[in-house]
């Protein structure tokens, strides 16, 4: 990782369950003269899948509501205790995994606890073999991303209020997300488990592509270690049978074979070009981080930056076959803050805006040109929450609107999990 400008070329290249509920409306009116309202009278089935398989001048909903837990749950132990938890974490409450669980703490150890510990570390890790660049000299703040779903005792499903990244939304960063479980450790001491993961923007959009789980699971434990704040008699351990191994999902070979081989070298992967998608390896082990005392509040925090959108990709709903694309373009605007109280507790509030010009392309030219009119796209995220001990509430809500003169294209979700543990 000594060639400094391998990141820059990437720049140019029950008690729970009352409170968690999934909707998701899809409209597509595409060629059929037959708007879809945005206000689209929601009907309701309780744990539908969250497929929405919508055809041009209809419109679905699907509704879940937590009900349910998912299955294969596993038992973590550690120093005595127990924890039961689904080794994943979701997008919602249909059981499908997203990203594995590849953390736990344990002590002082609640996610604010956590949060206060990473963000109050400086960026030199020089000591321990990371180079003096980007994103590995930077400092952990709170970050933007999904808000996911995770489900442990005795809290059932939880959302992750906390979310903290090591480096910029553009071009690499560590993610990590943190689930609370309101299960207690020791005296006075709580269990929480985390999803780790090394990624990558992809260019001209607003979304990543993870690169590693291990090696965010690594800077994780790394960065506590250094704090100085995990027991001096058990400070750390391993947990096995948490998670899929020896992979979990992979990197599709466009994304792959554009990598800078510093960055390839530092995931371990195979050397370029590949002509397969390189799989995402994955222990089956959690890192499991022993908290002895609390850090000094990080107190709140605010961050803002703005992604500019260029690229060609598959219609993203209402697609109508393979060869179904569009250039997206423009600007997308993010903010992101937390609040903290007098009595320490966080309050949380994200937003992401934009208003996108969509053109239909035909990429059966190289290069692809467009094959129809243009037309603008309303973008927007946000989430809300608050986090006080051990009760929580997340409510995050997606809209993607493409008015066009023969109706409306639109995804739109709304997912909320409170618990009061």
């Amino acid at each position: 990782m000594n060639d400094r400008s391998s990141f820059s070329r990437l720049r140019a290249g029950a008690l729970c369950l009352a409170g968690a509920i999934l909707l998701v409306a899809c409209g597509c009116a595409r060629d059929t003269g037959n708007p879809v309202a945005a206000n689209a009278t929601l009907s309701t089935g309780a744990n539908s899948a969250t497929g929405i398989p919508a055809a041009p001048g209809q419109r679905n909903v699907v509704r879940q509501d937590g009900s349910s837990p998912p299955a294969g749950l596993v038992t973590a132990q550690f120093a005595g205790s127990s924890l039961q938890l689904w080794p994943f974490t979701g997008n919602s409450f249909d059981g499908k995994g997203v990203d594995p669980i590849n953390l736990v703490f344990v002590g002082h150890a609640s996610p604010a606890q956590i949060r206060d510990a990473l963000l109050g570390l400086d960026g030199n890790r020089t000591a321990l073999g990371f180079p003096d660049e980007p994103p590995f000299n930077q400092r952990w703040k709170d970050g933007f991303g999904d808000v996911q779903t995770c489900y442990a005792g005795p809290a059932g499903w939880v959302g992750s209020e906390i979310q903290l990244t090591l480096g910029d939304y553009d071009p690499v960063r560590f993610h990590l997300r943190l689930f609370r479980t309101a299960n207690v450790f020791g005296e006075g001491g709580w269990w929480t488990v985390g999803a780790a993961h090394f990624e990558v923007l992809i260019p001209g959009t607003t979304e990543h592509q993870v690169l590693s789980w291990e090696r965010a699971e690594e800077m994780v434990a790394a960065d506590l270690m250094r704090s100085g704040l995990l027991d001096a008699t058990l400070p750390a351990g391993q947990i096995e049978g948490i998670g899929p191994s020896p992979s979990w999902r992979d990197i599709p070979t466009f994304m792959y074979n554009g990598l800078p081989a510093g960055l390839i070298a530092y995931i371990n992967g195979p050397a370029a070009p590949v002509s397969e998608a390189v799989p995402l390896p994955n222990d089956g082990r959690a890192t499991v981080l022993n908290l002895a005392r609390s850090a000094t509040p990080a107190g709140g925090k605010f961050d803002s930056f703005t992604i500019q959108m260029h690229q060609v990709v598959p219609r993203p709903f209402c697609n109508g076959g393979p060869l179904d694309y569009v250039l997206v373009e423009g600007p997308v605007a993010f903010e992101k803050a937390v609040f903290v109280d007098s009595e320490g507790k966080l309050s949380i509030s994200g937003r992401a805006s934009g208003q996108i010009t969509v053109t239909p392309m035909d990429v059966t030219q190289s290069p692809p040109v467009p094959s129809g009119s243009s037309w603008t796209a309303t973008v927007g995220d946000q989430h809300d929450g608050n986090l006080a001990g051990q009760t929580g509430r997340i409510m995050a809500q997606s809209k993607r609107i493409l008015p066009q003169d023969s109706g409306s294209e639109m995804i739109m979700t709304r997912l909320t999990v409170a618990s009061n543990g």
